[in-house]
């Protein structure tokens, strides 16, 4: 069978969608738009964010799947990771007219093949980079597009930054090998650890997969790593063996190189950073000596696409370097402030990997001092629950008071029984004195409502729905 190569010009070229709501889903239909692609797209009924993004593409998703659904011009069907080809009618009528059927990594991947593509990857951290990168391209003016796996306020609170399509940036994810689909010129990888064990059992399994993607850079491609993290940097010294072609730049506190990472402190609400290859500081407006370091690796990757671009940095390209890291607010889930009332501050994190919690909470104690911080975790998947149910426990220690619920449960896997939300709370509680647990969420609402005082930070975290606690708890607090 030929493989499918997307065009190199999308003008009128009539390409229909199935799960065309999902935040990837609607992110890769906003480049497609961009590029003159002639779109249509279904999903379900229930309203999303992403339906008001989607509008303003001119594009009104049907509801319900259906044969029919599928335009008689189509060239190209694409679709989210939730729909079966084998399952879904307008797949399986796509397969049955013999159009062309992409999934969104797949898809993702050739419209990569048609830029000078980077991509940016890690355990954590790839999103608040991607999101960084994007913003300082942004302030650049630079002909790029970015595409984040959240909602990047600088972006004009969507998931890509759409400034020309010469350079491409984008958020590559590791899970089932997504991101080998992907057509790299540069890498920029943020931390290597276990996780998603229901495909990456083992810490081995999951390097050799970042290893692999690593290697599908080009001769002389370059390799971004963070030399603070240990899975990266072994990453980059085992792939030096087989890849001395590489062009290998570290970036971080243990860095030798011109992205050596000094972190200063907070000033004026901003954190404060220099970098050794560059004379005067940078401000970051948002929480954490993690972010500070995918800071730096932002810096890292706009000057290798400036010197690739122009030759050399000049002066100004390094102020608006500057201005971009500063203007840089955030992502949706990524120490999101959702509001405040009666002196409770509320945020929401999507940390759900025992380092990503550490550091969080690390960040946001270093941010807010004096507060009293009240964790609301749900742990989301047996099977990474079941690994890392100590890491779990430890990881929590951070906060003043912790609440558990039950295991937010995958799709994709099966509970063996071996582990649950009560499992996580015993193991928790082995290791702090203030503990609780509400099997499900909203039954946490009363107490929280009754419980949390003036001066304290109130956080739901994970990956899970128990961000539904947030706002709850500020239309109880408001209606006092």
């Amino acid at each position: 069978m030929t493989k499918f190569t997307m065009p190199d010009k999308f003008r009128g070229y009539r390409i229909h969608m199935v799960g065309i709501k999902g935040t990837g889903m609607a992110a890769l239909a906003e480049l497609l738009h961009a590029r003159g692609a002639a779109l249509s797209g279904s999903d379900r009924p229930e309203t999303f964010y992403t339906d008001a993004i989607l509008a303003k593409l001119g594009i009104v998703p049907l509801t319900d799947f259906a044969a029919e659904n599928v335009p008689a011009d189509a060239r190209l069907v694409i679709h989210s990771a939730a729909y079966r080809r084998d399952a879904n009618p307008e797949l399986v009528e796509a397969d049955r007219r013999g159009i062309p059927v992409l999934l969104y990594t797949e898809a993702l991947g050739e419209l990569s093949a048609k830029s000078y593509s980077c991509g940016i990857a890690g355990v954590h951290g790839k999103t608040t980079t991607t999101g960084m990168a994007g913003t300082v391209l942004k302030a650049l003016d630079f002909n790029a597009s970015a595409l984040a796996g959240s909602v990047i306020s600088g972006f004009g609170d969507r998931s890509t930054m759409i400034n020309g399509d010469k350079y491409f940036v984008a958020e590559t994810c590791e899970y089932h090998r997504h991101f080998m689909s992907f057509h790299p010129r540069k890498i920029l990888l943020t931390s290597v650890e276990s996780d998603h064990q229901d495909c990456f059992p083992t810490y081995e399994s999951i390097l050799a997969a970042f290893m692999q993607y690593i290697d599908l850079l080009p001769q002389f491609g370059e390799l971004i790593y963070c030399a603070d993290d240990p899975g990266a940097v072994e990453a980059a010294k085992l792939v030096f063996q087989s890849r001395p072609d590489l062009v290998f730049t570290a970036y971080g506190e243990k860095a030798t190189g011109e992205f050596g990472l000094r972190i200063k402190g907070i000033r004026d609400e901003r954190l404060t950073f220099s970098l050794k290859g560059f004379a005067g500081e940078f401000r970051l407006r948002v929480p954490g000596h993690h972010n500070v370091r995918n800071a730096a690796g932002a810096v890292a990757l706009a000057v290798s696409l400036v010197r690739e671009e122009k030759g050399e940095l000049s002066v100004n390209d390094l102020g608006l370097i500057r201005e971009g890291i500063e203007r840089f607010a955030g992502s949706k889930r990524r120490a999101e402030i959702i509001g405040e009332a009666d002196g409770v501050l509320v945020i929401d994190d999507y940390g759900h990997h025992p380092t990503a919690i550490k550091t969080t909470i690390a960040g946001l104690r270093e941010f807010y001092p004096g507060r009293r911080i009240v964790v609301d975790f749900m742990s989301h998947t047996y099977s990474r629950t079941k690994a890392l149910l100590g890491e779990f426990a430890s990881s929590l220690r951070g906060a003043d008071e912790i609440i558990l619920h039950k295991i937010y449960a995958s799709a994709r896997e099966e509970n063996d029984g071996t582990v649950d939300g009560e499992t996580l709370f015993q193991a928790t509680k082995a290791k702090h004195r203030n503990v609780r647990y509400f099997d499900e969420v909203m039954d946490a609402r009363a107490y929280l409502s009754k419980s949390l005082k003036h001066g304290d930070l109130f956080v739901t975290m994970g990956a899970g729905d128990n961000w539904r606690l947030g706002p709850a708890f500020l239309e109880d607090r408001n209606k006092r």
